[in-house]
């Protein structure tokens, strides 16, 4: 199934009328507001179902047997096409997108502003819940994709390797307090995340995201490293990365991990 990476409502709402069974929706918004009303056919998964959930990172990868009973549940198979949505403007859509490329599956869409861009166009939701047929899925993990500490230490002094805090001012300053350490890793770039959404187009990516992260630093010559305090603001700037055609990758364990680490640098 040939779809864009970044799909808007209306060519998703054109898709719904088109039977196929390798077409996912998947839902990352909170489950009152899943059941309250989702697309047609999608399935809502809690954030949390692919997160490990415990300290001293709670926002680390969730476990390989942990992932594989989400996508399993789910039906996942290689050609299958997931098209992943949420109602904050792509946070958690975005790490759900950084998983599926940890565990190697590349055949996946953003719906442009998620639920609010899908209402404010017109279309209809509903509170059908769908039936899924499970498949067997036996996940590997990518480590150039689920990188770690060392990952970044060893690039902070090449002249093509830029970090993006996708944190407010306040913590990446230091001014607000998130870890035993605060402030941010050296040469990080702060771009907030919501910086990058446009908020009188139903949360879209802003159109010119491209020019406004290169009047920052954040051009696509460079190899980007972006974080958050628990890589979930970053889902959102790992995946706006993409649709500009960087080379971006995402540190999940994020400042709660460097921040907390005893050894890692800290700026301010």
């Amino acid at each position: 199934m040939a779809l864009p990476f970044v799909i808007e409502p209306t060519q998703l709402a054109a898709l719904l009328g088109q039977p196929t069974s390798k077409l996912l929706i998947v839902d990352m918004c909170a489950e009152h507001t899943y059941l309250q009303g989702h697309i047609d056919g999608a399935i809502n998964v809690p954030p949390q179902k692919i997160l490990i959930g415990q300290p001293p990172v709670p926002g680390k990868i969730a476990p390989v047997e942990q992932l594989n009973r989400v996508f399993s549940f789910l039906g996942l198979t290689p050609e299958t096409h997931v098209v992943v949505y949420d109602d904050e403007g792509g946070g958690w859509a975005g790490r759900m997108i950084w998983t599926l490329d940890a565990i190697g599956h590349k055949n996946y869409s953003y719906l442009n502003g998620g639920l609010h861009a899908w209402i404010g166009s017109g279309q209809s939701v509903t509170q059908e819940i769908p039936t899924l047929t499970p498949s067997k899925v036996n996940i590997k993990l990518d480590p150039k994709v689920v990188i770690e500490i060392p990952d970044i230490i060893g690039e902070l002094d090449k002249g093509d390797f830029v970090v993006w805090d996708a944190r407010s001012p306040a913590e990446y300053s230091g001014d607000r307090v998130t870890a035993a350490k605060n402030g941010h890793i050296p040469g990080a770039i702060n771009a907030e995340w919501t910086s990058l959404m446009d908020r009188s187009n139903s949360l879209r990516i802003r159109k010119d995201a491209k020019e406004y992260l290169a009047s920052l630093g954040l051009t696509g010559d460079k190899r980007i490293i972006t974080h958050c305090q628990s890589h979930h603001r970053s889902g959102f700037t790992y995946l706006v990365g993409k649709a500009l055609g960087f080379n971006i990758r995402a540190y999940h364990g994020s400042w709660a991990e460097w921040g907390n680490h005893p050894t890692t640098p800290v700026e301010v």
